[in-house]
This record gives structure tokens, sequence and C-alpha cells, in this order.
């Protein structure tokens, strides 16, 4: 069947009408950022990041409640300054500030990977901060909605009775650990299935890390990291052993000492 040229026109003309929207908030401006940046970092400059700090998310994610993202930090050589903390941002998010990442001893070299929830299409940024008080930051798009009103994966009853138990790996073929710490982390936008009642926001809003008496990274959060909070980051090892202290909104606080060569 011969297609006309005017058809054609047409049913370009349909779908870059129908697609627009989409091509659009692949590139919507930057109004959410310029609105939120006074909150975050004051009128502070914020340099481009590149070459100090990296963000990996995924462009789409398969679950919006559980979205992978990863910071690394890597400082060229030479460059004698250390990053003392990250914040993770993600502008759409009624809590737009993840948490925030901070490094006691500071660090030249670190990798930190952990689970976010994402409300809308949005950009997520990392601003690395270093110790003469820089900012640099870098950010992805992704691609996700619902992520802070999707119920929680297990019911009330289950989350209570695991309540703030902890799980410790140390990956030493990767120079990695990971620690996770059991608990609902609800957003406060969720609705109970049963009650049709939206859930109070109850979460870990600070956890920390340390080997010995080092510290190794302290994290304080909202309600945008998901469901049982989990960690993996940089982890050279050594025979002192690993503890982790968690406290959530509640005023509950949750702690446990691993040995360093911990395998689950």
């Amino acid at each position: 069947m011969r297609v006309s040229p005017a058809f054609c026109a047409v049913s370009v003309g349909v779908w870059a009408v129908l697609a627009g929207p989409a091509a659009a908030q692949d590139e919507r401006p930057e109004t959410t950022w310029s609105e939120l940046r006074p909150s975050v970092v004051g009128e502070r400059p914020i340099r481009d990041g590149a070459g100090l700090v990296s963000l990996e998310a995924p462009k789409r994610a398969e679950d919006a409640a559980i979205v992978p993202v990863t910071l690394h930090i890597a400082l060229p050589e030479g460059d004698a300054r250390r990053v003392t903390s990250l914040t993770l941002v993600v502008d759409e998010n009624p809590s737009p500030v993840v948490g925030t990442i901070r490094f006691a001893q500071g660090q030249r070299r670190f990798d930190l990977s952990t689970r976010i929830r994402v409300n809308s299409y949005s950009y997520v940024r990392a601003i690395a901060e270093t110790e003469d008080g820089g900012l640099y930051m870098t950010k992805a798009y992704v691609k996700a909605a619902g992520g802070c009103s999707a119920p929680a994966v297990k019911d009330p009853a289950e989350a209570q009775a695991h309540l703030g138990e902890m799980r410790f790996r140390t990956f030493a073929d990767r120079g990695e650990a990971q620690v996770q710490v059991r608990h609902p982390n609800y957003s406060g936008l969720q609705m109970d299935q049963v009650t049709r009642l939206y859930t109070p926001a109850w979460f870990v809003e600070s956890l920390s890390v340390r080997q010995g008496e080092t510290p190794l990274f302290s994290m304080t959060g909202g309600i945008s990291i998901s469901e049982d909070p989990t960690f993996r980051f940089s982890f050279t090892g050594h025979a002192e052993p690993v503890t982790v202290a968690a406290k959530d909104t509640e005023g509950r606080v949750f702690t446990r000492t691993f040995p360093a060569g911990h395998g689950s």
C-alpha cells in the first residue's frame, strides 16, 4: 500500500505532540533546583564536580522505591585536599535532601552506594564539600515515579519483629563492605492498605560506622532513603572490629559490633 507524503507529515506531527512532554522531561529546566539551592547550600558558590566526585544512577529505575545510586570520590593526583562530606539531593522529592555523608578524617578516594526513593522524574545531585569549604556538584537525571508513596514491602508486624537487626559483610576481593539496618523507614506518604490511613513518618535519621576507634563515615538522613537502609562502601579491612550505630526518629538506638572479616 502506498502511503502519501501528507499522511507521513501528519503522523510525524502527531508523534511529536505525543512525545513532546516526555522529551521535555529529559531536558526540563532546573527551576526546582534554583528554588532549592538557598536552603541546601545557601549562597555559597558551587563548582563543577567533574574530576572530584561522580554519581552513578539508572536513567530509568526498575523500582522507584529502591533506586540504586553510587557516589565516587576521586581527587586527582597532586591535589592534597580531602572531601569531608557528600550531600545527596533529589530535586522533585517532597523532602529533597536525601542525606549527608560525613567523613571525620576526610577522604581522597572513597566509593559509597545506597538505595533511595525517587518520587517523580528528577535530577539527582551529589554535592561534595572539601576541607577548605569548597562545594562541587555532579548530577544525573532519573526517570522514576511514586517511590515516596510506594507501600512498604514488609508488613508492619514483620517490620517490628526484625526492627534494628543489622547485617555486615566484607568483600575483600573488591575492597568493600556493606551494612544494612532492618527498619521500615516510613516516608509519611505511604497509605496503610487496610485502614486506608497514611502511616506516620518513621525512619533512621542517623547512622555511624567505625572500625576500632576510627570513624569510617556517618550519615544523617530523611524519608528518601529506602526501606532497610543499606550502604556499601570502600573498606580496606584489618583486625579491629566494626561497630555500627543507628538512631531513628522515635529515639530508638541500635548498635552492633562485628568482627572485621564478618561474612554476613
